[in-house]
């Protein structure tokens, strides 16, 4: 629901006939190939209760393409995950699952850590 909210950027009303929200660009970062992109495949689980998470990090693109490439890794692997600060998360131990998907869709420099 939150995503179909136009922003108001704080303002409620306006006496002005005449103003409009602006528009909210998205951030748009340099989007590398798939064979340029330079990620780390780690295991974590700091902050997390003692459970263990597989870490994706270094992917540089947009957050529409993190999405997109979490939710094609959830569904490789079987299990749950999220996309939070820049970092791709999937639920578990699953780095040889990560990185043998990346492999078989072009990310050359994969690497576990």
């Amino acid at each position: 629901m939150a995503k179909n909210k136009i922003p108001t950027s704080g303002i409620v009303y306006s006496t002005n006939p005449d103003y409009r929200v602006a528009e909210a660009t998205e951030e748009l970062s340099a989007v590398l190939p798939a064979q340029e992109q330079k990620l780390r495949i780690r295991l974590d689980k700091k902050h997390r209760a003692g459970k263990a998470v597989t870490l994706l990090e270094g992917f540089s693109g947009t957050n529409t393409e993190k999405e997109e490439i979490g939710k094609k890794l959830k569904t490789f692997c079987g299990t749950g995950g999220s996309v939070k600060d820049g970092e791709i998360i999937i639920q578990g131990d699953q780095r040889d699952k990560v990185l043998q998907w990346l492999l078989k869709n072009g990310y050359k420099s994969a690497k576990k850590i």
